[in-house]
């Protein structure tokens, strides 16, 4: 299998956007927004649901190599935005550091197993 680190990550990151659809208050709780933003966040997590499941998907079922590395772009730039967007909006610092822990982390797990599979590329 080419990629296998890209695909692990792209499974973890489909099943997290499952787990966002099915469970969309999961994000507004972590990051410990007031009852009368949790729509908004609740809206925030469908988005990531609809937006990751498809991307995951094409970097876990593609046989292009080419198609694995678009899909993980387009994660590592998602994170990332999500980082930046998370990060400006959150008040609270502990809250923010929470936000930009998780989704810096991602961010960095995504680019160096697409890093590393490229390395070790057939």
């Amino acid at each position: 299998m080419t990629y296998p680190l890209s695909r692990i990550l792209s499974a973890a990151t489909a099943a997290y956007g499952v787990f966002a659809l099915v469970k969309p208050d999961h994000l507004g709780s972590a990051l410990e927004v007031p009852r009368e933003q949790m729509p908004a966040f609740n809206l925030m997590a469908y988005t990531y649901g609809v937006r990751d499941i498809p991307v995951s998907a094409l970097g876990l079922f593609a046989s292009s190599p080419q198609l694995v590395t678009a899909s993980m772009l387009m994660r590592i730039v998602s994170d990332f935005s999500d980082a930046a967007i998370l990060g400006i909006n959150m008040d609270d610092p502990k809250v923010r550091n929470k936000a930009l822990g998780v989704t810096l982390m991602w961010g960095a797990l995504n680019t160096a197993a697409l890093l590393i599979d490229h390395r070790n590329r057939d």
